[in-house]
């Protein structure tokens, strides 16, 4: 069969829907699905397969790395949409993509389902701050209930995000289905090496924060987190590797605490070449978002061994959970740097976490998710309750 996904987000923007579509393609494509992904344009080149359609863009005012697709250049591929013979139009954002996605699902006659990523009820107001919280979150689940019942059906990364679109008035079908791990995810970095080249001591304790930088991460938590920890380990060193709107302020934040020499910005870590290597130079990863869908980077971490300290709200708590890998500190700052301190500390707790993590994470293998997201498109083709 082939699919059509849209997608207002994809390499070279890194966040975890490009990576999420990035894997599913991947893994589907081994299945037998065919996939043609319609995505921005971006200033800076990427070398992809040729089923990828760039669209002209122009950057969204206040983000910058994010773009505006357009509409009109997405319509005009229709003549040429129509002789691929699409199963169906799948959408990964709710922004241009979905209106354009829905319109293209129209003129070439076949249905429309999309993947839920992001959670607006704790996410705009970050970007609208005068704005009444309030206000904000009974904007975002309008938003989301009109869009989702648009839909033939919903994929969602977590089970906390599908009861919160059931409560928001959703009825459309709602499928749980997670982004799994790529065999490669497996593969032990260089973390001497990426020590080495950041000039980071061989023996000093490493927290580290892998993702965009963004307000709704809630990297300040982390920051503040490491003010506490280092009364009991001096030396630990918070390492956050991404980049985003929220880097002035953080640096701000980690000079006013003075812990200019206890946090290191990175930037962007380039995934196919270094990624592995900054997860396998630190001893813990921290990680304490509270508009989390799915988690990945903390399957990342899981998956080189890493041992995990996290919060355990929205899609975080399906990964983290179970405790297996992880510690999950409550969503308070003191009992986050004990439980990093005990990590730290610990190295008989640190070596039995990373091995859990192993195992744990070998479970959300990217086959057995894409398999399962094969079945939710032949279902919806098919035109029968997916």
């Amino acid at each position: 069969m082939k699919v059509l996904m849209i997608s207002d987000v994809y390499f070279p923007r890194v966040n975890g829907v490009s990576t999420s579509i990035q894997t599913f393609r991947a893994e589907l494509q081994k299945l037998g699905v065919q996939t043609t992904l319609i995505a921005p344009d971006y200033p800076q080149p990427f070398d992809e397969s040729p089923d990828v359609i760039r669209i002209h863009s122009r950057a969204v005012p206040r983000d910058p790395e994010d773009r505006i697709k357009s509409r009109r250049a997405i319509k005009a591929l229709t003549p040429s949409l129509l002789k691929e013979g699409f199963s169906l139009v799948h959408i990964q954002t709710p922004f241009i993509a979905h209106y354009a996605g829905l319109d293209l699902a129209q003129r070439l006659g076949v249905p429309a389902i999309a993947t839920y990523h992001p959670f607006f009820q704790e996410y705009l107001f970050h970007y609208f701050p005068f704005a009444p919280k309030g206000w904000m979150r009974a904007l975002a689940r309008r938003f989301s209930r009109a869009q989702c019942n648009q839909l033939h059906s919903i994929v969602v990364p977590s089970t906390p995000m599908r009861d919160a679109l059931a409560e928001y008035g959703v009825t459309a079908p709602m499928h749980v289905l997670p982004t799994g791990m790529p065999e490669d995810a497996f593969r032990r970095g260089d973390g001497k090496h990426f020590r080495s080249m950041m000039n980071i001591g061989a023996d000093r304790p490493v927290a580290l924060f892998v993702g965009r930088v963004a307000y709704e991460k809630n990297i300040d938590f982390l920051i503040r987190s490491l003010d506490i920890a280092r009364r009991f380990i001096p030396d630990l060193l918070l390492i956050i590797a991404g980049e985003g709107p929220a880097m002035g302020s953080l640096a701000r934040l980690a000079a006013k605490l003075r812990l200019k020499d206890n946090v290191l910005f990175v930037g962007y870590v380039n995934r196919r070449m270094m990624l592995q290597d900054c997860y396998s130079a630190a001893d813990i990863f921290v990680f304490a978002s509270r508009t989390e869908t799915r988690g990945l980077v903390l399957l990342e971490a899981m998956a080189l061994g890493l041992p995990v300290v996290s919060t355990a709200v929205m899609g975080t708590r399906d990964v983290v959970g179970p405790e297996r890998g992880a510690l999950v500190p409550a969503d308070d700052e003191k009992e986050f740097a004990a439980a990093m301190a005990l990590v730290l500390s610990d190295p008989v707790l640190r070596q039995r976490l990373s091995a859990e993590a192993v195992v744990y994470a070998a479970q959300w293998r990217a086959d057995v998710m894409a398999a399962r997201l094969m079945r939710i498109y032949q279902a919806v083709a098919a035109g029968g309750p997916a």
